[in-house]
């Protein structure tokens, strides 16, 4: 009997922990670049320096990235204030036709009015007048942004609070920000920063006029309130460690440790088993042995009294 417990044990235990042996985190899927290849992105070269443990950021370090154009610049005093860049700058109203604001932007040969742009150490307002585009008149957009000191950190931290979409003279959209923020000796950066669900919505409407819109920046990156160079200082980035393909194998773990878990017992009750079998059939086999000298010893005095 013990010979085949035995067996049937290592059988579960194969049985149980083989999905260890097939998984591989998702990480570890994706085809590796050539040693010699020197691949890096065209779009982001940056290398992690660093992590921001509090808030679950990654802390890049911006190595000149390679936008169409040069970031726009708003400066008080004399000095830089605001610094703001961004892939792709556009805008819908409902089912129209999508209104690229890009090149109005950012090109230096079709400067953005920013003239009415405020900068205190507290707050800041960024103003980009476009003017007349297609059928919006005096289209401008404003980026309200605030700069507090948080006792708990011991850093000040600037925030983008709200994004306004001021067009036809009076009109107006408000979009509210959430979890754009960065410390003040940072920058901020997020692939999207939009009203769309499939971006993560970090704009969310703020009035009823703002839902008819949709607003979208791609590769956004500002920095604010401590400009001291002619670039981006190391970028606070909103993509978080816990993305849906580390949660998943996360959550894969923790199954398939739970099922290892399982297995264990199964072993460990299957040994018990076992060892009481062995128990009994030793006390079994005592037992038969005994009654079996017993009945000998009965026979023999038999045979002597006869």
């Amino acid at each position: 009997m013990a010979p085949k417990s035995s067996t049937a044990s290592l059988s579960i235990l194969f049985f149980f922990s083989a999905p260890f042996l097939l998984f591989q985190p998702p990480s570890s899927m994706a085809d590796p670049l050539p040693a010699d290849s020197g691949a890096t992105s065209p779009v982001n070269e940056r290398a992690i320096s660093a992590v921001d443990v509090t808030k679950g950021r990654k802390l890049l370090q911006t190595a000149g990235a390679a936008l169409p154009f040069p970031p726009l610049q708003v400066s008080a005093n004399g000095r830089p204030c605001v610094m703001f860049q961004a892939r792709k700058l556009a805008l819908r109203y409902e089912r129209r036709k999508q209104v690229d604001l890009t090149e109005r932007a950012f090109s230096p040969r079709k400067s953005v009015d920013t003239s009415q742009s405020l900068c205190r150490h507290d707050m800041a307002t960024l103003v980009m007048t476009f003017g007349d585009v297609d059928d919006l008149r005096g289209l401008s957009i404003r980026m309200h942004l605030s700069n507090t000191f948080y006792e708990s950190s011991g850093q000040w931290w600037f925030s983008v609070d709200s994004v306004s979409l001021l067009y036809n003279s009076s009109q107006e959209a408000v979009f509210n920000a959430s979890e754009v923020y960065a410390p003040s000796s940072s920058s901020y950066h997020c692939s999207h920063v939009s009203s769309l669900e499939r971006h993560s919505a970090l704009l969310r409407p703020g009035s009823d006029r703002a839902r008819r819109w949709t607003l979208t920046f791609t590769d956004f990156q500002i920095q604010a309130f401590n400009v001291t160079s002619g670039g981006f200082s190391p970028a606070s980035d909103c993509a978080a460690f816990l993305t849906p393909a580390i949660l998943m194998g996360l959550v894969t773990s923790l199954i398939l440790l739970l099922v290892l878990a399982y297995a264990m017992h199964l072993l460990v009750h299957l040994n018990r088993i076992e060892n009481e079998r062995e128990r009994k059939a030793h006390a079994r086999y005592l037992y038969d042995h005994e009654q079996l000298e017993r009945c000998c010893a009965e026979n023999a005095d038999d045979k002597e009294a006869s």
